[in-house]
C-alpha cells in the first residue's frame, strides 16, 4: 500500500520554527532588493521627476527612449578605460586577495598560543572596519606633495619629491596594496575558521604515516579549503564590474590627472551623474553591471559544476 503524500500545509506547519527564524531576511530582501527591481525600468526612461506625482507618478510619465541610455557607456571616448579598470582591478583583488587570505589562515592555524591567535586576527580585522575616508586622509598624511611623509623621507635622501596625485605611475601599485590590505584580513578569518572545523583526525592519520606539515596543509587543509575558495570565487566574480567605489574616489581624492588609472565604473557613473544629473543613464549603468555580473556568475557555476563532474569521472 502507497504512503500518502505529505502536503504542502504539513511542511509548513512542521517547519514553522525554521521559517518564523527565516522570515525577517525574507522581508529585509523583498523591501530591500526584489521590489526596488521594478524602478529598473528608469533605465529605459527619460526620467523627469514630477512633484506631484511623485516617484511612482514620474516613472509612469517619463518618455521611453529605448537603449539611448546604455550608449552612455558604450559611446564614450573612455568606455575602454573605465572598463579595463574595473575589470583588472578586480580580477587582481580576486587572485592577489585568495592567495594571500588563504595563506594567512593557514599559517594563523598553525599558532599553539591562543592569545597570539587573537592578537593577530583582531589586527588583520582592523582596517576592514575603517572607513575610506579615514584611510585616504591616512594615505594622504603619507603622499601629500608638501609635507608628506615619503616625500619628507625622499627630500632627507637628496632625492625629488613626487607629486603623487598628479603622477599616475604608482597609483596601480597604491589602489591594489590599500584594497587587499583592508579586506584580507576578513577574508583570512573565514579561512581560518573553516580549518578550524576541519576534523584533527585527518591531521592524526597523516602524521602516523609521516607527513611533513607541508604535506599535511597540502593533502590535507587545501582540499578541505576548496568548497568554500569556489562559493567566494564565484560570489566574487559576480561583482566583477563593480568597484569598491570608496578605494578608487576617496583614496586618490578624485584627482583628474589620475583617471586613465583610477577610473572604474562606479566613479565615473557618480562623477557623470554629478555633472548632469542624469537619473536614466546611471540606472541605466548600474542595470548593465547587475546582468554582466549575473552572467558572470552563471557561467562560473556551469565551468565549476562541470569540473566537479570530470573530477568524479577520475
Amino acid at each position: 500500500m502507497k504512503k500518502k503524500k505529505k502536503g504542502f500545509l504539513y511542511h509548513l506547519n512542521r517547519n514553522k520554527a525554521m521559517l518564523f527564524m527565516a522570515l525577517p531576511g525574507t522581508i529585509w530582501l523583498i523591501f530591500f532588493f526584489y521590489i526596488p527591481v521594478a524602478g529598473n525600468v528608469v533605465a529605459f526612461k527619460d526620467f523627469r521627476f514630477i512633484e506631484d506625482g511623485g516617484f511612482w507618478g514620474s516613472i509612469s510619465q517619463s518618455k521611453w527612449v529605448g537603449f539611448d541610455n546604455f550608449k552612455f557607456l558604450f559611446s564614450s571616448s573612455n568606455a575602454y578605460i573605465i572598463t579595463r579598470n574595473t575589470i583588472l582591478y578586480n580580477v587582481t583583488f580576486i587572485i592577489a586577495g585568495l592567495i594571500l587570505a588563504v595563506s594567512i589562515a593557514v599559517i594563523v592555524s598553525q599558532l599553539r598560543s591562543k592569545k597570539m591567535i587573537k592578537i593577530y586576527q583582531t589586527s588583520m580585522l582592523l582596517p576592514y572596519f575603517l572607513s575610506w575616508v579615514i584611510i585616504s586622509y591616512f594615505v594622504y598624511a603619507f603622499l601629500s606633495p608638501d609635507k608628506g611623509l615619503v616625500n619628507s623621507i625622499i627630500v632627507g635622501q637628496g632625492g625629488t619629491p613626487i607629486s603623487w596625485y598628479s603622477d599616475p605611475t604608482y597609483w596601480p601599485y597604491i589602489l591594489v596594496f590599500l584594497g587587499i590590505w583592508k579586506g584580507v584580513g576578513y577574508s583570512s578569518v573565514i579561512y581560518f575558521a573553516a580549518i578550524m572545523g576541519i576534523e584533527p583526525a585527518y591531521y592524526e592519520a597523516a602524521e602516523i604515516d609521516g607527513a611533513s606539515k607541508w604535506q599535511q596543509i597540502k593533502h590535507v587543509t587545501l582540499p578541505h579549503l576548496v568548497p568554500l575558495i569556489t562559493i567566494l570565487t564565484i560570489m566574487s566574480v559576480g561583482g566583477i564590474f563593480k568597484a569598491d567605489f570608496g578605494l578608487f574616489y576617496q583614496i586618490p581624492r578624485n584627482a583628474g590627472a589620475l583617471y586613465n588609472v583610477t577610473s572604474v565604473l562606479d566613479t565615473y557613473i557618480y562623477n557623470g551623474l554629478a555633472s548632469s544629473g542624469d537619473i536614466g543613464m546611471t540606472t541605466a549603468a548600474g542595470l548593465y553591471q547587475s546582468v554582466v555580473g549575473f552572467v558572470l556568475v552563471m557561467i562560473t557555476n556551469l565551468i565549476v559544476r562541470r569540473f566537479d563532474e570530470e573530477s568524479a569521472l577520475f
